[in-house]
C-alpha cells in the first residue's frame, strides 16, 4: 500500500504541529513503530520550524509525504525569503548554540536529508528519508 500525504499550510507556529499529527496518524495506521514515528516528527518539526522562521517571502508552505512499503519520504517546500535565497544557508552553528541545530538533529535521526533551491522559483526544499525498520 502506498499513502501519499500533502498539505498547504500557513507559515505559523500552529502549523508544524498540525503537519506532525498528520503524519504521525498515517503512520500509526501503517503500523509503524513509535520510535520511527518520532524520528520523523522531529526531522518534520525541524523543517516545518525553519519555514516558519525564514521564509518571510510567502504565507504559506508545502508537505508532500509519500509512505510506502518500509519507508517515508517527505518534502517540505518553502517559498523563500530572509537574508540568502536558500533559507538553510548559514545554519551550521555551534552544537552549543540556541539555535541552528536543525540539520544536525535532521541528519542524525533520518536515513537521507538533501536539501536544495527549487528549480522553478524562490525558496527550498528539504528532503528526507526514513526507513521504517
Amino acid at each position: 500500500m502506498e499513502v501519499v500525504i500533502e498539505m498547504t499550510l500557513s507559515r505559523d507556529a500552529e502549523s508544524a504541529p498540525i503537519a506532525r499529527q498528520t503524519l504521525d496518524a498515517s503512520l500509526r495506521g501503517l503500523g509503524v513503530d513509535s520510535e520511527v514515528r518520532a524520528d520523523i516528527a522531529l526531522a518534520l518539526g525541524e523543517a516545518c520550524a525553519n519555514v516558519i522562521q525564514h521564509a518571510v517571502s510567502s504565507t504559506a508552505y508545502e508537505i508532500r509525504a509519500q509512505l510506502d512499503q518500509g519507508r517515508c519520504v517527505v518534502d517540505v517546500i518553502d517559498g523563500g525569503g530572509g537574508d540568502a535565497p536558500n533559507s538553510w544557508a548559514g545554519t551550521h552553528d555551534p552544537v552549543h548554540a540556541e539555535h541552528g541545530r536543525g540539520l544536525t538533529l535532521m541528519h542524525a535521526f533520518t536515513d537521507d536529508l538533501e536539501i536544495s533551491g527549487r528549480a522553478d522559483k524562490e525558496g527550498s526544499v528539504v528532503h528526507f528519508e526514513k526507513s521504517f525498520g
